[in-house]
């Protein structure tokens, strides 16, 4: 079974090339990757530095025009060939060494949707910050209130779904917002849905995290719409 990694990028020299190789670490008997890389116009030697290790990939997307993260993301998703969709932060706040635990349930379930959760016991949690840590419960607890579902982090980066669940021509938000647009859509269209323990390394705003408190509205607003639309 092929599974598409979607990795958006933007100004990620320090790390880019440790996630892919780690990536490229990971062994499995029953799954193979298909690992695109979506250049968001990228600022520092991300591109140079993707150009020169292009063994470390299956596909580079370079776009000419900043889209955001969701944008880059649905470039990366219209270009994929696998039946599942996993997302990955060129970061290292997440490892790929959990990728084993994504893809058992799949296996072993055929589960339709799949979140790895930073709240279920995992083996690490870098203590972040307290309002992101209250926003991410917030925004789970809306999105299972209207999808009587028990999620606990509707928004780790270790989203997988079954590609098939939609088509990723309908998805039309380029900012943070997209992943509850993408979660909405494939709980909406399945009934398989599982979560997994996946440690967590957050990184400080020194170092480089970028989601503020405002793309918290972004988020909400568009929970509510797609469980209305």
């Amino acid at each position: 079974m092929k599974v598409s990694i979607i990795i958006p990028v933007f100004n990620e020299e320090n790390t880019i090339i440790k996630i892919l190789e780690e990536i490229n670490n990971q062994v499995f008997e029953d799954f193979s990757l298909e690992i695109i890389v979506i250049d968001d116009c990228s600022q520092d030697s991300t591109v140079d530095l993707l150009k020169e290790n292009s063994s470390l990939y299956t596909k580079l997307i370079i776009l000419d025009t900043n889209l955001g993260k969701g944008g880059a993301v649905k470039q990366g998703v219209l270009k994929s060939t696998g039946e599942y969709i996993l997302f990955q932060d060129a970061d290292l706040e997440y490892s790929p060494r959990d990728y084993k635990k994504i893809f058992d349930v799949i296996k072993r379930f055929n589960a339709e949707v799949i979140i790895g959760s930073r709240f279920l016991s995992p083996e690490y949690t870098r203590v972040h910050y307290f309002y992101n840590r209250i926003g991410n419960r917030l925004i789970t607890l809306l999105f299972n209130l209207l999808h009587n579902s028990t999620f606990t982090d509707i928004y780790s980066c270790y989203l997988c779904y079954k590609k098939n669940l939609f088509d990723p021509e309908d998805l039309i938000i380029n900012g943070w917002g997209q992943q509850a647009e993408i979660l909405s859509n494939a709980v909406k269209r399945s009934s398989i849905h599982f979560e997994v323990p996946i440690s967590y390394n957050g990184r400080s705003y020194e170092e480089g995290k970028k989601i503020k408190a405002r793309h918290f509205v972004s988020v909400i607003y568009t929970i509510i719409k797609k469980r209305i639309f």
